[in-house]
């Protein structure tokens, strides 16, 4: 009797059990799919950058020196201003250099005179020594002080030029147009006695460099991926340079490379790449850090995919949430570049065609099966901003 009764109430919690199954597995069918957006892989040109940081410099840089000795009378410029090559900057008295010139002209003049008469008595002696009225050796000596008295006269017309580049250099000119700094002197200081006294600085500012340096282990990676022909290499020299400014804004104007150093610091084991900037207003000047994002190789066939689609693990690995034929979610780990334009640039893990999930991954699971949310996306989440 107690065999029968104990049948009986297995069958009873048996029926229960799988009338529960049945309302879980009715419920599970009837509740709402979790809804995502995704993004099909394309595989599209994509451009390798390197951020570099470094410092901008001026192209040219200009001191101002002081080339004779004097006392600086005048000060011809406004400090923080932009000068053009040939200006006046300042002055430095005149006096002792005018009278220098006075006095080289008239050594000239009587080394003219003296060199006159010489041609004189060389004519003179020539006639006589045809009649034999002269020994020959008057007459080789006449010959002899002409050639010496028109040497004088070359060396009297150097001294003069001397002199008058000497009053030429009392007046101080900009060598190059650019942006005068301060002065370093003041009127009345005694400049150039037995130096050459630095008296401002002048540099150019448009256009202005950017000196970036780059390892040479990064570099070397490039090129084997050049050679490899993983990557293209950019335009001869060419490359696209954008500025990131020290408050990590983008610096409007587009620059470009202009070389790489072909000598490596032993120190760092850096290279110094230059690049150069269209700088109209001044903004950027010499001694600034700054970050510079250079394009450096191409990939013809390159897959990206949106920052907020990486997921990554305890143990940092990442990976995103792909969907099959049947749209249930599955998990694919993926290999990471660099990251260009708010999107990750995959070196492998996925091809074109992959369907990925860019929204609503907190709600996908893996194994789960989902809709697709087709509706147009807002202006700027379109944009990726």
């Amino acid at each position: 009797m107690s065999n029968h009764l104990l049948a009986r109430l297995g069958l009873i919690a048996l029926a229960l059990t799988l009338s529960a199954c049945d309302k879980a597995s009715n419920a599970e069918e009837q509740a709402p799919l979790a809804s995502v957006r995704i993004e099909t892989i394309e595989a599209t040109p994509l451009s390798i950058s390197s951020e570099l940081s470094g410092r901008i410099a001026a192209p040219r840089i200009a001191e101002v020196r002081a080339r004779v000795a004097g006392v600086v009378l005048q000060r011809s410029f406004r400090e923080g201003s932009d000068v053009k090559k040939g200006d006046v900057l300042f002055r430095i008295d005149p006096a002792p250099f005018k009278a220098d010139l006075d006095s080289a002209e008239a050594v000239l003049r009587k080394a003219e005179a003296n060199a006159f008469q010489a041609r004189l008595q060389e004519q003179r002696y020539a006639q006589l020594i045809e009649g034999n009225a002269i020994s020959g050796q008057d007459y080789d000596s006449a010959r002899a002080s002409t050639r010496q008295t028109a040497a004088d006269v070359a060396a009297s017309k150097a001294a003069v030029e001397r002199a008058k580049l000497n009053l030429g250099y009392a007046t101080v000119t900009a060598p190059i147009s650019g942006r005068i700094g301060r002065a370093l002197v003041t009127e009345g200081a005694l400049v150039g006695q037995n130096e050459t006294t630095p008296l401002a600085l002048i540099q150019q500012l448009n256009p202005i460099h950017a000196d970036l340096t780059q390892s040479t282990r990064e570099l070397n990676d490039l090129r084997r991926a050049f050679r490899s022909g993983q990557l293209q290499q950019v335009g001869q020299g060419q490359a696209k340079a954008t500025l990131i400014l020290d408050d990590g804004s983008l610096y409007p104007l587009p620059g470009k490379l202009l070389f790489s150093d072909i000598t490596v610091d032993p120190g760092t084991g850096q290279i110094i790449l230059r690049s150069e900037f269209p700088n109209p207003d001044l903004d950027l000047l010499p001694g600034s850090f700054v970050r510079v994002r250079l394009e450096q190789a191409v990939i013809a066939r390159g897959i990206s995919v949106p920052q907020r689609a990486i997921q990554r693990d305890s143990a940092g690995i990442a990976h995103v949430l792909v969907l099959d034929a049947e749209q249930r979610v599955g998990q694919q780990t993926v290999e990471l570049g660099a990251v260009q334009n708010d999107r990750w640039i995959v070196t492998g893990g996925l091809k074109p065609g992959d369907r990925i999930v860019i929204e609503g991954l907190q709600h996908a699971r893996p194994g789960d099966k989902v809709q697709i949310d087709n509706t147009p996306l807002p202006l700027a989440q379109a944009s990726g901003q």
